[in-house]
């Protein structure tokens, strides 16, 4: 019989939730930095895949001995190679090979404010799948969040120089994160922790980004001799490591949908980055998209506490309901004991069963 998996809200207030909520903006932020990044390293001249393929290959490594050192490593198997090359194909290789390379066309403050979308995404995917119950909080949160993204895709398409096959590629990428969400959370192999899961990940990245150099037309090639762009790489590595390893730390604490909210937090850091650093243009349609994307994110963090709440007076409700229920069936249905005495008292008002002689003492 399938078992319905909720995942559990974040407790505002407790220690719980601070560390969902300081891991939701150190992935947020690191996030952000990575896409300015990707902008950087298409200015120095190194190929969005390359520049990928190695600074995750970087990451892994960092990962791979962070995790052995603290006695974390985990011994391959079936499902954890599974695990792997899944969330590494949903979640890593294929989603940012399409935002790395999308920023050389939209620039850094659209992809950012893209990756707002997958809440909305997760959101409805979880509900189908029974993962997370209905809550009217979150479900404004998302909406909002995706009015906001909705505003700054319809000013986008109509800007004068807007490359419509790109603007679409891009609304690829969170629907790919949205299912990399929830298959993790899905599929979380019993009794790993964070920090054993995300190694294995990105090595399946390098994996499949390392397929995809082999095919007609695409290379892993860096500018070896460019200090610069090697520098950028071992940045760009040690960015990729924290990102994802406090992922898997939000993964595990929030769930799959407070985990999405990390695409709008990065858009609150990188768009500003990328105006004030990279000299990007103001987006079109920036401050109301912004501004509903803001209030979608802080409804989601303010409605968990509501949401939580509501689940506990369920829940209590529906043990109080057992319990009545279970009350009134006692009641109705006479032991086993109760009921063998009743038929032999019939029987003997009918004569058929004796009467046991009395054990007093005879004279």
């Amino acid at each position: 019989m399938h078992t319905r998996t909720v995942m559990p809200a974040v407790a505002v207030g407790s220690r719980h939730a601070y560390g969902a909520t300081a891991a939701l903006l150190g992935a947020g932020l690191l996030l952000g930095v990575s896409t300015n990044l990707a902008k950087v390293a298409h200015g120095l001249g190194v190929p969005p895949l390359g520049y990928l393929l190695w600074s995750l290959a970087g990451a892994a490594v960092i990962l791979v001995v962070v995790s052995t050192s603290r006695g974390r490593a985990v011994v391959p198997n079936r499902r954890g190679i599974e695990y792997a090359l899944v969330s590494a194909l949903l979640g890593v290789a294929v989603s940012n090979l399409i935002f790395f390379s999308a920023v050389n066309h939209l620039g850094v403050s659209f992809v950012a404010l893209t990756l707002s979308l997958p809440p909305l995404l997760t959101y409805v995917g979880a509900l189908a799948l029974g993962m997370e119950r209905f809550c009217p909080w979150r479900a404004g949160g998302v909406v909002l969040a995706l009015a906001g993204t909705a505003v700054l895709v319809v000013r986008q398409w109509a800007a004068p120089h807007a490359d419509p096959a790109w603007i679409a590629l891009t609304l690829l990428g969170p629907v790919l994160l949205s299912a990399g969400n929830l298959y993790r959370t899905r599929r979380w192999p019993p009794g790993a922790s964070a920090e054993s899961l995300a190694p294995g990940m990105l090595v399946g990245a390098v994996i499949i980004l390392a397929l995809v150099s082999l095919l007609p037309g695409w290379s892993a090639r860096v500018p070896v001799h460019d200090g610069r762009a090697l520098a950028l790489i071992a940045i760009q590595a040690t960015v990729f490591a924290g990102q994802f390893l406090l992922l898997f730390v939000l993964q595990k604490r929030g769930g799959p949908v407070f985990l999405s909210l990390m695409g709008g937090v990065s858009a609150v850091f990188g768009v500003p980055i990328a105006m004030f650093l990279l000299a990007e243009p103001l987006l079109p349609g920036l401050a109301p998209g912004a501004s509903l994307i803001a209030a979608g994110i802080a409804c989601m963090l303010l409605g968990v506490s509501a949401c939580r709440d509501a689940g506990a007076r369920a829940g209590g409700n529906e043990a109080r309901d057992a319990s009545s229920g279970s009350d009134m069936i006692r009641r109705r249905s006479p032991s086993p004991a109760g009921g063998r005495q009743r038929r032999l008292a019939i029987a003997r008002r009918r004569g058929n069963v004796a009467r046991r002689p009395s054990r007093t003492n005879c004279c």
